[in-house]
């Protein structure tokens, strides 16, 4: 990667050096001396703040509490859900060794918490009145990646949340499956700016121990599908081998009824890839750390006195008005420099003042979306800047649902669909719900069922592979 301070490659032209010199230049991340394993920078913690606040907010009001589990899970507690563990055992990391002493039975660094959680949950659940529990927890989890990593999207330990609840009912845990995927929507789309595509995974790429998983998909500027968020429906998949049962109503012991959910630190690569642009980020105001940056422009103390004050009088009326500012004055680098830098950060707007501003009672703003630049009156600043912010995080999301449909494709030939593939497309094609199909088209184009779309529809054209009568219409697509 280039050691030049800005972006040295076109995101158009190289989009994986290109995202890469954005993660750390505009200090979100650094390498760790492991490989798989990123640093997270104060500046790209913050981001993950936000996002982690407004899911919390939202699950906090649907009545879920949060709860902290250890990091380590003893092999004879995973091995109880044997076809669960099984997906995740060539990622696992294990601890054998305390000192120079094992340990007997190996523990395992957090693939997810399931085995874990419910074992607990057998522990505290006895009776209806016990029920629902829900439980979210913000923690890591470790799964081992030596290949294609990237930061944000794939490494060896990412931030995230894993939500697990316990049910009296099968219809009530199917409703808190929906509830939290539209938890999910809500927070990418409103706040990230970044649209998604509703649906089901396929047998062959649901949660292993699942009765089904529900997905949100969207789809990157390189034409990869970016999985952000999955909500599943447990079943009793779990409260048999773990035991989580009730007494219900009626005195009768009853297996419950279970879901877990989650997002991670993905949701900040997809607003670097799906936002950012040649200058580096591109931040959605709502989830921006700094939504103003205001730069004072001096030459003389004289100056730099009257302007700074006109400054802080502005942080000071922007703060009241809740919104997150702060003020540039640092005297070790030029105006030019402070403009590239908090470019580079996606500080959605920047507000310039100077000895000329002043006696115009004016500013200067440049929108970091369009690079716009406009003046603006210091009277009543605060409304219209609010009301800039706001149409900033409007065109984002229209310009990122434009991406998604312009790379939405109905393809219902098999050839047509190697080719289309190949261009970075969601390929909307008939499907027979056969996995073998489903094997075929993934073996011979690298492609994977990403979403049956909730809103889809039975299909009259066949199968694109076998051409037998199709179920209905899924995406595929290649993916992170």
């Amino acid at each position: 990667m280039s050691k030049e301070i800005g972006i040295t490659v076109k995101k158009n032209e190289d989009f994986s050096e290109w995202y890469t010199q954005v993660v750390i230049k505009a200090q979100l991340t650094d390498y760790a001396p492991v490989k798989g394993l990123i640093v997270l920078r104060p500046y790209g913690y913050s981001i993950w703040e936000y996002i982690k606040s407004s899911v919390d907010q939202k699950l906090k009001a649907t009545g879920h509490e949060n709860g902290f589990l250890p990091v380590l899970i003893p092999e004879s507690l995973l091995s109880k859900e044997t076809t669960h563990f099984a997906g995740f055992t060539p990622e696992v990391f294990w601890v054998t060794h305390s000192g120079d002493t094992e340990i007997g039975d190996r523990l395992a660094l957090r693939p997810t918490s399931e085995t874990l959680a419910y074992s607990m949950y057998s522990k505290w659940i006895k009776s209806w009145r016990d029920l629902p529990l829900k439980i979210n927890f913000w923690n890591s989890a470790l799964r081992a990646e030596i290949k294609s990593t990237k930061p944000f999207l794939r490494t060896s330990e990412f931030l995230w949340q894993e939500g697990h609840t316990v049910h009296s009912t099968k219809e009530e845990a199917e409703e808190e499956v929906a509830v939290i995927l539209d938890i999910y929507r809500r927070t990418v789309e409103d706040e990230l700016a970044i649209p998604v595509i509703l649906g089901k995974k396929s047998e062959k790429e649901k949660f292993v121990g699942a009765v089904y998983t529900t997905t949100m998909e969207s789809i990157m500027p390189d034409g990869k599908a970016l999985q952000m968020g999955t909500s599943h429906f447990l079943g009793q998949n779990f409260s048999k081998p773990f035991d989580v049962k009730f007494l219900d109503k009626q005195n009768i012991e009853t297996f419950a009824w279970q879901t877990s959910w989650g997002v991670s630190w993905r949701l900040i690569g997809a607003l670097i890839m799906v936002h950012g642009d040649d200058k580096g980020l591109v931040l959605p105001p709502r989830v921006a750390p700094i939504q103003v940056i205001i730069v004072p422009i001096y030459s003389s103390q004289s100056d730099k006195d009257a302007v700074l004050k006109k400054a802080s009088e502005l942080n000071d009326i922007l703060t009241k008005k809740c919104l997150r500012s702060h003020i540039d004055s640092r005297d070790e680098f030029t105006p030019g420099y402070k403009f590239n830098d908090w470019e580079m950060k996606g500080v959605p707007l920047r507000v310039e003042i100077g000895p000329r501003d002043l006696p115009k009672n004016k500013m200067v703003l440049v929108q970091r979306d369009s690079l716009k630049k406009s003046d603006l009156s210091f009277d009543n600043a605060e409304d219209e800047i609010v009301k800039i912010l706001n149409e900033i995080q409007r065109s984002l999301f229209e310009k990122a649902k434009k991406i998604l449909s312009d790379r939405i494709q109905n393809i219902i030939d098999l050839e047509q669909f190697k080719k289309e593939i190949e261009n970075g497309m969601f390929l909307y094609s008939p499907w027979c719900g056969d996995q073998k199909c489903e094997e075929m088209i993934k073996e011979s184009t690298g492609a994977d069922i990403r979403v049956i779309p909730f809103d889809g529809k039975r299909s009259n054209a066949p199968c694109i592979v076998c051409k037998n009568p199709s179920k209905i219409d899924v995406i595929f697509a290649k993916g992170y």
